[in-house]
């Protein structure tokens, strides 16, 4: 039997939505907010919010777990210090998930996906500071 077994394949190779949820994963817990379409954003509002749940354990073994599945060392640093205290009293429900319209090329149904109680001043901050990086070695 196959119970259980009833994700969202988003026609694309297990590798290549591996990779997938993993970017965009980091993307979210970087910018706090990201826009995608619905199907891949209800597929990765699980996928973020057991992150989270590993952030908030907080331990050595969860760490690694975290880095495993996302491999980019400052998202995991960023779910363990400051996501996992502002989410430690909340049992779950870390992320929210809003329809956004219809994209005009192809009419594909987009969505907002965002973490609850997020910091607006979160969204691009990570960009503009390497922008300003890039622009301190060019000068």
């Amino acid at each position: 039997m196959r119970h259980g077994h009833g994700r969202r394949k988003l026609n694309r190779t297990h590798e290549h939505r591996e990779a997938m949820l993993a970017n965009m994963a980091c993307s979210l817990i970087e910018h706090e907010q990201i826009k995608t379409t619905l199907p891949k954003a209800k597929e990765l509002r699980p996928y973020v919010e057991k992150l989270i749940t590993l952030g908030k354990r907080g331990d050595l073994h969860a760490r690694r777990l975290c880095i495993a599945q996302i491999k980019q060392e400052p998202a995991v640093a960023k779910l363990f210090d400051a996501l996992a205290k502002r989410y430690a009293e909340r049992p779950g429900g870390y992320t929210r998930v809003l329809k956004a319209g219809f994209r005009y090329g192809d009419m594909a149904p987009m969505a907002i996906i965002e973490l609850v109680d997020r910091d607006p001043a979160a969204k691009g901050a990570g960009d503009k500071a390497r922008i300003a990086a890039a622009e301190e070695e060019d000068a």
